[in-house]
């Protein structure tokens, strides 16, 4: 850089840096990886990041409140503007395949570092989750009212579950249709009779 110029800072390095630890995470464990190798991963150096964040755990709770930041926005877009309960639950069920299929070493990290948050930080982002499952389950209670609050709740988690069960092994289908399998599959659990 010619003398004098100011230094311009990448606005969208805060997001690579999010970017490269979920898949190196994803990979090898939060315990197994460093910030000098999150920092490689981002093509800066690992120093850097601390400019963005006070150390790894921050990493990992910026992680996660941004997976579920972004699913409680998009459900609740959907819950507010799509009066056509069966089309809401379809796009609820869209939202988490994507998360699940398009977005794979960061839902792989999710459901596997929680445990490695700050208490404070594991127990609001629990609270959050349960926001996320009530609007599912107040969608399916809309929908069946042959359902009460548990057997809906009960039905939210075995769709969610499904959907997640494909996160450690490799199904072998292509994106698209692994993504049209397990829509089906949690849409046939939520609408499945009880007895």
């Amino acid at each position: 850089m010619p003398d004098g110029a100011p230094r311009v800072r990448d606005p969208a390095r805060k997001e690579k840096i999010l970017a490269a630890a979920a898949f190196l995470i994803a990979r090898n464990g939060y315990h197994s990886v460093s910030m000098a190798d999150i920092g490689r991963e981002a093509g800066i150096v690992g120093s850097g990041i601390y400019r963005h964040f006070d150390g790894k755990a921050a990493i990992l709770v910026a992680i996660f409140d941004q997976v579920i930041d972004d699913l409680l926005t998009d459900e609740q877009r959907i819950v507010e503007s799509q009066p056509d309960l069966v089309r809401a639950l379809d796009l609820l069920i869209d939202g988490q395949v994507e998360f699940v299929v398009g977005t794979r070493a960061i839902a792989q990290v999710y459901h596997n570092e929680i445990a490695n948050l700050p208490d404070e930080d594991r127990s609001r982002l629990r609270r959050k989750q349960r926001l996320y499952v009530e609007d599912w389950v107040h969608v399916v209670r809309a929908l069946r009212p042959d359902l009460d609050d548990v057997e809906a709740r009960t039905l939210v988690h075995a769709a969610i579950s499904a959907i997640q069960s494909t996160l450690f092994h490799h199904a072998g289908l292509d994106e698209e249709r692994l993504h049209r399998t397990l829509a089906a599959s949690a849409r046939r659990i939520l609408l499945a009779p009880v007895d």
